[in-house]
């Protein structure tokens, strides 16, 4: 009987004898030390300034890592390296922006200057910041959908003091106003909830309505800032002219 063997045995597939090379990883390269240590100290505020574009123009949802990696000039692994992901590099983006925002707003509404010098110094504040960050609005709206805990967070890291105590200060010295201006008949009752409430919506809708609005009216972004200019001027009038009795 004729023996097979696996030399004689066409069926059989030699075993190599060679060692398989191991697959490349596709793991992330982090930036090498000397890498991380030749880059200039603004390097975290290039990032953030490059996210800052890219969600203007994708939005915080829409926006890729890679594409703000390649607006900003640097490898993705060092953005990584600053923000870890995208989430917190939005979060920060957000913050550097609200920051320009949130703590103005609060110092006017609190302060000793009289309603109508409140509400045209709030309208300045939120239209002017609001051009420039358009996406604060919807990011605002996103927060406070899933991480309602984030707003307290950020007030208290921007003006030091937390919201439960920031609140009641500025509503105490709205309502002292609101309760003079109607005494002296120069304006009809309305609570300092609602106040705020009115004028911060009028300012906050056209942007968080923009792709409405513009398409409504037919604007282009060019138009639609010259619009918000207009809207400066006539809204701070419009609001108080609606209080008189």
């Amino acid at each position: 009987m004729l023996r097979l063997t696996k030399r004689s045995n066409l069926m059989v597939k030699p075993q190599s004898t060679a060692r398989r090379q191991p697959r490349p990883s596709r793991s992330r390269a982090a930036p090498h030390p000397r890498e991380i240590a030749a880059l200039s100290s603004d390097t975290e505020q290039l990032i953030l300034d490059a996210a800052h574009r890219v969600f203007l123009r994708r939005g915080s949802a829409g926006a890729r890592t890679q594409e703000i990696a390649d607006e900003a000039g640097v490898n993705k692994a060092l953005l990584h390296y600053y923000f870890r992901t995208k989430e917190r590099l939005a979060a920060a983006v957000f913050a550097r922006a609200a920051s320009k925002l949130m703590p103005p707003v609060i110092t006017a509404l609190g302060s000793d200057d009289d309603l109508e010098t409140k509400v045209e110094r709030v309208v300045e504040i939120e239209l002017d910041v609001l051009l420039q960050h358009p996406y604060l609005p919807g990011y605002i709206i996103a927060e406070l959908t899933h991480n309602p805990a984030r707003v307290k967070q950020l007030v208290a890291a921007l003006t030091g003091v937390s919201i439960d105590e920031l609140a009641p200060r500025v509503l105490d010295a709205v309502t002292r106003q609101i309760r003079a201006a109607v005494r002296e008949g120069r304006m009809r009752p309305i609570t300092p909830d609602q106040f705020i409430l009115n004028l911060l919506s009028l300012c906050i809708f056209p942007f968080a309505a923009r792709p409405m609005v513009q398409a409504v009216l037919g604007l282009d972004d060019a138009a639609f800032a010259r619009l918000i200019a207009r809207r400066k001027r006539e809204l701070p009038v419009f609001f108080l002219q609606g209080l008189r009795p």
